[in-house]
């Protein structure tokens, strides 16, 4: 999730995202924030690796505005689809393994992240049982996505144009990982809560806006329902007309992963 600095915004969201209209290449190229890593940042939080990613990326936005019945069924949490329209999950067990880091390099920070973390995966897991996030910190010393001995690792950056960022199930393993920033510790936002919507997406999950019902900040059509919508769900930024000016997890959202990986 791409977090403005002032809490008052969760996310910065273009003119072409907010009507649904598809801005040219140029122009989407030159407003989507790139990392220091050469990565692309869309749909607030979620990493491209490069310029033809992007372009596959921008080719798959639909070229006009964005009609209520475009993508059929209505769906609160919404699952990652791929180009085949094929739903980008864990199975069954590699969601009961779900391990990961959290780097030494947080420093006096680190316990904060870790407590964070702990509480962001609690809300998954007490919604279905068959979600296991596991913190192996003997790997902190050497945490990053090339550490073959957790599925992702989380890590601090230096950027400032996010908060946090995460990824989906299908990313390559270059690509696995939760980058938290500065602006963390000081968005006003609750910090579990953060990594909570930054591990829906770990999951599989899209950000809930995206459906038409939000009315704004319309991203692309690579998804697909899984409960009815809900303004107010912890996937859902609360500035493109949520119904909540806090992350929250939703009884909607409950419901969505139990469909999603079971009760």
């Amino acid at each position: 999730m791409v977090f403005s600095i002032a809490p008052a915004a969760v996310a910065q969201e273009d003119d072409s995202a907010s009507t649904g209209q598809k801005p040219t290449w140029e122009q989407f190229q030159a407003d989507t924030y790139r990392s220091a890593d050469g990565q692309y940042i869309v749909d607030g939080d979620i990493p491209v690796s490069d310029t033809a990613s992007l372009f596959s990326f921008y080719e798959s936005l639909p070229s006009g505005p964005v009609a209520e019945e475009s993508s059929g069924g209505t769906g609160d949490l919404i699952a990652n689809t791929d180009v085949y329209g094929n739903q980008t999950l864990w199975s069954a067990s590699e969601a009961q393994d779900l391990t990961y880091c959290v780097s030494d390099d947080f420093g006096s920070q680190k316990s904060t992240v870790v407590n964070a973390m702990e509480g962001g995966a609690a809300m998954w897991e007490d919604a279905s049982s068959g979600i296991d996030f596991t913190y192996v910190s003997s790997e902190d010393g050497d945490c990053n996505t090339s550490n073959n001995n957790v599925v992702f690792s989380v890590e601090p950056t230096s950027e400032t144009g996010y908060i946090a960022r995460a990824f989906f199930p299908d990313s390559p393993k270059s690509q696995r990982n939760v980058l938290v920033a500065d602006q963390f510790y000081s968005s006003g936002w609750q910090q579990d809560a953060i990594l909570a919507h930054e591990l829906g997406h770990v999951l599989g999950f899209r950000h809930e806006h995206t459906r038409p019902e939000a009315g704004t900040c319309f991203e692309d059509n690579n998804w697909s329902p899984l409960t009815p919508y809900d303004s107010v769900s912890i996937m859902h930024y609360p500035q493109c007309n949520g119904g909540s000016q806090s992350l929250s997890f939703s009884d909607l959202d409950r419901q969505g992963v139990q469909r999603a990986y079971g009760a």
